[in-house]
């Protein structure tokens, strides 16, 4: 049992993630390392997140969808490999250790940065794409891999989701990050279906930290649409620095020089 000041705490913590997750990603970033310090054991704190971006992106999703700019037929080609593969993903989640991948994801966050820099225009006004049958093929095989990643843990998925749709489908980032959480909300309680069965969810903090990445959701759909691209791609940017120095293990290095 909690402290009642850990709720609001939990709440806040939620918050900051579902602004991330909406604008950007990698918000469980934050709440996962939160969560396991409460003291849940890592497995059920990554089956408790799933209930807070399940709801987040019900939330999102509604948000962009009123602003005209998520098209859901366009979103269910890209989800339904996406699905699949996080089936697949959380199925693995279960058993397996991260750490391997998690360094492996920080480098490639890292090579991702590097291309927001070098080509920043293809982030904020996005490029016509011919949707050839082979082009199409590639688009599955590779949302299918994005879907595998998120069903095995979450943290950075967006950051992969956002280049997808970018780089391969052509999507400025503005529509990118509408169709990013169209994508995820239907993969989600699949995934989630499968922590469920195995006992790893933690209901009641699952809750509470969804009334926080409710909230942040609802605040970056409306700045994702106010702010423009440019702002987005800033907070992209910082996202993904940290992340990827997250993951790599950079800042606990730097922790233990500087403290």
């Amino acid at each position: 049992m909690m402290e009642w000041y850990m709720y609001p705490a939990v709440v806040g913590i939620g918050l900051i993630a579902g602004f991330i997750n909406t604008l950007a990603g990698s918000g469980s970033l934050i709440t996962l390392p939160f969560l396991m310090f409460l003291g849940l054991p890592a497995n059920v704190a990554n089956g408790t997140n799933r209930i807070a971006i399940l709801l987040q992106n019900v939330v999102s999703v509604r948000g962009f969808r009123q602003k005209k700019i998520l098209s859901f037929r366009e979103g269910l080609f890209f989800s339904v490999p996406a699905i699949v593969g996080a089936m697949a993903g959380a199925r693995i989640a279960i058993n397996l250790d991260e750490q391997a991948m998690r360094r492996t994801i920080g480098v490639l966050l890292v090579i991702m940065v590097i291309l927001i820099i070098y080509k920043p225009e293809r982030w904020l006004l996005g490029k016509h794409i011919e949707q050839t049958r082979s082009r199409k093929v590639f688009l599955i095989i590779l949302f299918f891999f994005i879907g595998m990643y998120g069903g095995f843990i979450q943290a950075g998925v967006g950051f992969f989701l956002l280049a997808g749709l970018v780089l391969g489908a052509g999507a400025n980032i503005v529509k990118a990050n509408a169709l990013k959480v169209f994508i995820i909300l239907l993969y989600t309680p699949l995934a989630l279906v499968f922590f469920m069965y195995y006992h790893q969810v933690n209901y009641m903090l699952g809750l509470v930290l969804a009334a926080g990445n409710m909230t942040g959701a609802w605040l970056g759909t409306r700045v994702a649409v106010s702010w423009g691209p440019r702002f987005i791609r800033i907070v992209l940017l910082l996202a993904l620095i940290i992340s990827a120095a997250k993951l790599t293990g950079l800042l606990d290095w730097l922790g233990r020089i500087f403290v």
